[in-house]
């Protein structure tokens, strides 16, 4: 399956502000079963935009704009190729768990194992814990279908109620919250009984007839753990799914303070307001089997800025 993926983000300043410095992380990894054609980054202002590849092997786009202005708008499109990841076995043999305990005593997924800036024991996910019963039994992948299904149907999916950089409480407390909230309370709940857990940033493509409860034009969160003799694979708590073929995976941390899609700093006495639009559909590709490089380009994005100031 192919991808078009739209996803554009647009700062507007109170008041012009002098300099900003922005990292953007939304290109779509080149790994596994996912496959990535093409990415076009662009900027209003008109931006010298550089790369570099991060510890988790995101690819992370930066750049400075030095003059002075009242909105900036980023615009990434992307190509991908999906193939349906291998089918999931019913359950793993009996040494899954001492596999990973393995894996702890080596050192290996350390960070996926500790708690991180979002991922921390509260008392009331403690509780969540010994309400869910979510102890080692049977073997790791059950407790994952397990645990996926039980957050969905503990949590109501309610926009607005949280923020990006919300406690894992508020969402706790409230049994409500967005895919990041359901994201970090999974991890934790997982990182509790040994299974390495990892964040996921990226996009879902939405069919009428699988009646997700996540946003159709945001970016999306999940999870993904680490099991014996399977590797990495995701965990949709939010929409009650095993991460398939609709999921494209944009990066990956220990939870969404590492894999902000945005991140930047300003200069000025201003306010921001922040819009995002993402737009995700199939599309029919006919291209060779080279892979396209990502690009950087700035015309049709210069061309809206362009329009934006003279209607000003």
């Amino acid at each position: 399956m192919y991808y078009s993926i739209l996803h554009k983000t647009r700062f507007c300043y109170s008041a012009p502000v002098t300099e900003s410095q922005t990292e953007v992380r939304m290109c779509p990894r080149n790994e596994g079963h996912q496959r990535l054609l093409e990415f076009r980054l662009t900027t209003a202002p008109t931006a010298r935009i550089q790369h570099y590849r991060d510890w988790l092997g995101n690819e992370v786009y930066h750049f400075d704009i030095a003059a002075a202005h009242r909105q900036l708008l980023i615009l990434a499109e992307t190509t991908v190729q999906l193939a349906a990841p291998p089918a999931l076995p019913d359950k793993l043999d009996g040494t899954a768990w001492r596999a990973l305990d393995l894996l702890a005593e080596q050192g290996e997924c350390w960070d996926f194992l500790s708690p991180s800036h979002f991922i921390q024991d509260t008392p009331a996910l403690l509780d969540l814990a010994r309400q869910l019963g979510v102890e080692r039994r049977t073997d790791p992948l059950s407790l994952l279908r397990e645990l996926t299904a039980q957050m969905a149907s503990t949590f109501a999916y309610a926009p607005q109620t949280t923020r990006v950089d919300s406690p894992i409480d508020e969402a706790l407390l409230a049994r409500r919250g967005v895919c990041q909230d359901f994201a970090h309370i999974m991890i934790a709940l997982v990182r509790r009984v040994g299974i390495p857990c990892r964040y996921v940033s990226g996009y879902l493509f939405h069919r009428t007839e699988d009646h997700d409860r996540s946003e159709e034009d945001a970016t999306h969160a999940w999870v993904e753990a680490f099991l014996p003799e399977l590797g990495w694979i995701g965990f949709d708590p939010t929409n009650n799914l095993i991460a398939g073929e609709r999921h494209i995976r944009a990066a990956v941390g220990r939870d969404y303070a590492d894999v902000p899609p945005t991140r930047g700093v300003y200069r000025g006495q201003a306010t921001s307001e922040l819009e995002v639009g993402v737009k995700v559909v199939p599309v029919a590709v006919h291209i060779d089997e080279r892979e396209i490089l990502p690009q950087v380009t700035t015309a049709s994005v210069q061309a809206e800025f362009m329009a934006h100031q003279q209607e000003q």
